[in-house]
Order: C-alpha cells, then structure tokens, then sequence
C-alpha cells in the first residue's frame, strides 16, 4: 500500500494543473461566500454550479482556443439550465429529453458531458416560475470561471506554443538520442526477452527503441503544428513566421535523423576497417544535447543559453571520414562501407545546419502578432453528411454514442420509476463511465466507486463535525483545489475529491450528512453496475469489423509514397510531398490504435494483435527507407576518385579535367543518388 501511495505521488510531479485548480475553486468560493453572507445561499450555490460546469471542460491550447471553447461552454450551460428549469417536475419528459443530449455530447466532442449536465442538475430542482433567473445565474458563474481561467492570457500569451515548440525539440532530440545508441551496439534481443521489474534498471540495461522515440517525435511535430495553426495571427500571410520555421526546421532534423537511423542499420552488415562508431556516436549524441538547450531557450524565452555553432565532435567525425574516404581511394576499404560513413557525415553535416539555423530563429525571438480572432474552419464534410456516414458503417464512435444513450435511458428510467431520491448521480456515473473497450470501462468504474466511496465518507465526516456554510465552503474550496489540479493525473484523484465536491455543490442550502453519502455511495454503485452491463451485454465495439478498411488505406497511401520516393529517384519531383509521408503516419497510427483498443477487450485475440504488431512496424519501416531513399537520391554525388579496375580488369586511366574548364550548364548531369558514383564500371552481367 505504501508503494502504490508513492507511485501515485509520484504522478502527481510535472502532470498537476494547481493554476487551474486554485481558479476553479475561487470561482466556485466566492459566489458561495458572497451568497452566504448577503442571505442569497440559494442563489450563490446556482453561481457556484455554473462555474463548476464550465470549469469541468478544462481548456487546453493557446488562450484563444481556451477562449472560444469557453465561451461556448456558457452558453451551453445557460441554456441547459433554462431547458432544465422547465423539465423540472416532468420527470418522464427529462427522461425523454435528456438522454438524447448526454448522447449529442459523446458525439461532438465540442458539447461533451456540459449540456447534458446542466439540464439534468436544473431538472432536478423543485419546480419554479423564473426559469430564465436560473439560467442567467449559472451564465454569472460560467463567466465569472472564464475570466479567471483567462486572467493570465497577456502575460502567457505565447506559453502553450513555446511549451509545444520545446516538447518536440525534446522529442527529436530524444530520437537523435535513439540512433547514436544504435551505433555499433551490440544484439539488444537477448536482454529484451529478460523481464525486468524496477523501471529504472530497464532503462539503463536496454537501449532506447527507435520506433517509440521516432513516433514519439512524429506526434510531438504534428501537436507543435497543430497548436500553431490555432494561433490565428499566423493565417494568411505569404511569409512563414519565425515560429512554423522553427517547425520545419525541427522537421527536417527528424528526416536526417531518420535517414541516418537507416544508414547506421546499413553499416552493420558493410562495416569498414578502420574505427568510426565511438566519434559518431559522440557527434549524434553532441547534436541532440545542442538541440536540448534550443527546447530549453524556447521554453524559458531566451533566459536558457543557446549553446554555440561549431561542434568539436563534428569536425572530428568530419577528419575520420575523410580518412576512411582516401583509404577507399587507396583500396584498402571496401566501398560500399565507404559510401555509408560517407552519408553518415553527410547528414550529421546537415543536422548541424539545420540545428543553426533554428538556433538563429530562437536567438531572434519566437513572437507572434496579435490577430483579429476568427470563426473555426469549417468541416469539409457537413454534420449531416458525418452523422449519415456513422450511421451507415456502424462505427464505433456510433456504436460508442448508442451504447451510451441506452445507459442513459434505463438508468434515468430506473430513477423516475422508483422515484429515487437524488438519482441523478446513478445516472451521472453510469454515463459518464462509460468508454470505447471493455478494459477502459472496467477501469474507471473501480476507480469512480473507490474514489467516490472514500470522498464522500471525508466529506461527510467532516461536515458532521463542523456543519455550516462557511465550514462547507471550505471544505468546497480545498475539494475543488484538489480535484482540478489533479484531474489530469489520475481519475481516482477526480473521484476522491470531485464525488464529494459536486455532492456539496448540489446540497449546498441544506447540508449532507451521513445518510446523504451513503445513499451517494449505492447510487454509485448501482450506476456502475449499470455501466458494466452496458459494456458488457450490449453490441460489440466494431474495431474488428473497421480493420479491412484500415489496413487497406495504410497499404494504399504507402503505394502512394512508394511511387512519390521514385518520382524522387528519377527526378520527377525534388522530395518527398509531406502530405504523403503523414498519411502514410496516420494510416499506420490508425492501425496501432486499433490494436491498443482491441488489447483491452475481455477477451483479447493475441494472435491477431501480434500480426498488427508487426504489420505497423513494417509499415513504419517502410516510411522510414523511403524517405531516407528520397533524401540520399537528391544529393549532390560526391567525387571519389577513379574505380580501381575498368571492365577488362586493367588499371583505369583517370584524368581531372583541366583547370578552369566548365561543363556547360545545359549539359550537367542530374543530381544522382551517391550509391550511383560508386559503380563499378563494369556492364552488367546479362543471365541467360
């Protein structure tokens, strides 16, 4: 027990929002407190609801982005409140009307759990004439959580996009990291089959995976640009600004480092002579710590130091290639070995670079223009053209929104048909428990009743103890600290402090006691009891059935990349389209996260998660030589001298042409890739 109180501690570092837990309970405090004081309790606790159901959407992104999703998040509490208040008293009518909201909520991820909340917590007040009075309060306390949650917006501004800029230079580097570990490393499979139980002992005795880190890095990049393209001052200008610059640059990293990964791969089957892999492995190694001080002066704006341009372990890799190079000429390398380490250095070589000229980008500041906000793009496709598709293909987002609807249903039927008391919150956790697999499910329904369980036990106590509003307020205050901040470590934590917080919110004019928290308990229970039958009797989740359709667009978009790396080849295009080598990412991302999915059934088929298992890590393979294929056939050929036996087996007389002599620029050959200046000059052997 004490190991897992550790472990969980141990969460908690890096991962709490204290910022926003202390704005969620001042905005939940403050109106309690002025309502008490003033003799307004009722009309405070509605204040404090509001601000507690807006709160609950927890914004993440730029401030704009938060902005608008808040902004959002009151109006669909106003106006649930409203709807609520004249449900109120139709017990059968909320169980007509809700439902279908709690569902709308799971399908759109921009409602989520908000409007069903609202409109189930005012349909269960005593009935009263000025629905519209309630409305406007709870919008009070939904503007007054907005203004706190946004209060830091001029001063960190810039903070969510410099803290995605600075996780994806960690991320690359981390992959750079993963490549020099690869170099001249011995078989790791032998340790890989031991099964080790202290984390820490496996990270020093296995090397780090590549495929983790370089998909790490990959969604590192895509989260960077995602944030950017929310920062809406950067649309609509022809110049791209310093920040998506910066994107690029660390892009590009990723490809050289992808590159340099297969490469490293090729060499161990044409290794050369001579000594090579300790100062590659210090050069790439040198590269990733330079890129971890550009992540460090990105995050802090500027107060990191930004390291310097030259690198003595590049030079140095530099001095040894270049004797490996004139030993090649000398034949005394074999030249295939030769043309490896040679575009070894050379992308090590344009990491540099390109570690530079991010370097330049971040010395000149990451600033971005304040911009007149703008609407959200519209979807290419409609919502009925969406909906229709779900509803045709069975999905398992649809599959997903059905499931809940028909908890939803039965369990506020249940409610009304029995005609129990306060429950709202067996219906609350037997919709809100529910997930896309059966692990996930089962998960957070031991989390929820365990949570719950002890939360309201505390909260009981401590009422009985000390009853009165400004005990409860307190207590509200530390809960709502405490839930907020740690909401997105763990959900036990939101059902420890969270179950208690939003029973005291409900009954904040006539406090709880004992038998309050203990029907709190049962209600919880008897709604996960719903929610596993839920899970566990009604349709199957469809991620089997949506496999074909998977594996056929993930083999049908890296065809697509294959015929785009020869198009390289010949010449036909100067890269790689980026758009082709992301579809080919999330074709293969799609297939993975079935797999994730379909670990946690109850019934796992093992033998058909091993094959997805391998068919992504082809599939990942398979991006990766393509793109270093398309980045090794644009290069300029290096000269290296003259082949040491011509066709008939005599020396080759070679000449430099003479000085100052030019070939004209109509006649030059293509760039060819550097495998293509090693031929031999010997023709083909023609089978026969």
């Amino acid at each position: 027990m004490l190991q897992r109180a550790r472990e969980a501690y141990a969460q908690i570092n890096g991962r709490a929002a204290p910022l926003y837990g202390l704005a969620a309970s001042v905005a939940m405090a403050v109106p309690l407190l002025v309502g008490t004081l003033t003799g307004y309790a009722a009309a405070g606790s509605t204040i404090a609801l509001g601000a507690y159901l807006v709160a609950l959407r927890a914004p993440e992104g730029p401030y704009g982005s938060q902005a608008r999703d808040l902004a959002g998040g009151v109006l669909m509490v106003t106006v649930g409140a409203a709807v609520g208040g004249l449900l109120s008293g139709h017990t059968w009518l909320a169980v007509a009307v809700v439902p279908p909201l709690v569902a709308l909520g799971t399908a759109v991820s921009q409602i989520g759990s908000t409007a069903g909340m609202a409109v189930l917590n005012s349909a269960i007040r005593p009935p009263t004439s000025d629905v519209v009075h309630s409305g406007l309060l709870e919008m009070i306390g939904g503007l007054f959580t907005t203004a706190l949650l946004l209060a830091p917006w001029p001063a960190r501004r810039l903070k969510p996009l410099r803290a995605a800029l600075s996780e994806a230079a960690d991320a690359v580097a981390e992959a750079l990291d993963a490549v020099a570990q690869d170099v001249g490393a011995p078989d790791g499979s032998v340790l890989d089959k031991v099964e080790l139980d202290d984390p820490e002992l496996e990270e020093v005795t296995r090397k780090p995976d590549w495929e983790q880190r370089r998909r790490a890095a990959s969604e590192a990049l895509t989260d960077a640009r995602t944030t950017y393209s929310l920062y809406r001052s950067g649309r609509g200008r022809e110049d791209p600004t310093r920040p998506e610059r910066f994107i690029e640059a660390l892009a590009r990293i990723m490809h050289e480092a992808v590159t340099l990964e297969a490469v490293v791969e090729a060499t161990r089957n044409s290794p050369p002579d001579r000594e090579w892999e300790l100062d590659t492995h210090i050069a790439i190694s040198a590269l990733a710590a330079r890129l971890r001080l550009l992540s460090g002066a990105v995050a802090t704006a500027g107060d990191a130091p930004l390291g310097g341009e030259e690198s003595a372990a590049v030079r140095r890799v530099v001095r040894q290639t270049e004797a490996i190079r004139r030993a090649g000429l000398a034949g005394d390398e074999d030249l295939v070995a030769v043309a490896l380490i040679g575009q070894i250095r050379r992308s090590i070589d344009r990491i540099s670079g390109e570690m530079n000229t991010a370097r330049r980008l971040v010395a000149g500041g990451l600033r971005l223009k304040v911009g007149a906000p703008r609407l959200p793009d519209p979807h290419p496709m409609s919502a009925s053209a969406r909906i229709g598709r779900a509803v045709r293909n069975r999905t398992p987002k649809f599959r997903q929104v059905a499931r809940v609807l028909v908890t939803a249903v039965v369990s506020m039927a249940l409610a009304a048909a029995f005609a129990i008391p306060h429950g709202q919150w067996m219906t609350i956790t037997a919709m809100l428990s529910l997930r896309d697999t059966y692990g996930e499910t089962v998960d957070r329904l031991v989390q929820r009743v365990g949570g719950t369980a002890a939360g309201s036990a505390v909260a009981a106590l401590l009422l009985a103890l000390a009853p009165g509003h400004l005990t409860i307020i307190l207590v509200i205050f530390v809960f709502g600290l405490g839930a907020f901040a740690l909401r997105s470590v763990n959900f036990t934590y939101w059902a420890l402090f969270g179950s208690p917080l939003f029973l005291m919110l409900l009954s904040f004019s006539t406090p709880s006691g004992w038998a309050t928290a203990g029907e709190r308990i049962g209600l919880t229970v008897a709604g996960t009891v719903i929610a596993f039958l839920a899970v566990r009797l009604l349709w199957p989740t469809g991620h089997v059935e949506r496999l074909p359709v998977q594996l056929g667009r993930m083999l049908g978009v890296h065809a697509e990349l294959v015929r785009a790396a020869a198009a390289v080849v010949d010449g036909e295009l100067p890269s790689l389209p980026h758009e082709k080598v992301v579809a080919a990412e999330e074709g293969a991302l799609a297939v993975a996260r079935t797999r994730d999915r379909l670990e946690l059934e109850r019934v796992p088929d093992t033998e058909l998660i091993d094959a997805l298992l391998t068919a992504v890590r082809a599939a990942h393979r398979v991006r990766d030589r393509l793109i270093a294929v398309a980045r090794m056939a644009r290069e300029e050929a290096v000269d290296t001298g003259p082949s040491p036996r011509s066709s008939t087996g005599s020396p080759t007389s070679w000449r430099r042409p003479p000085k100052g002599s030019r070939t004209p620029r109509r006649s030059r050959p293509a760039a060819r890739p550097p495998w293509r200046s090693w031929r031999r000059s010997s023709p083909r052997s023609t089978p026969t």
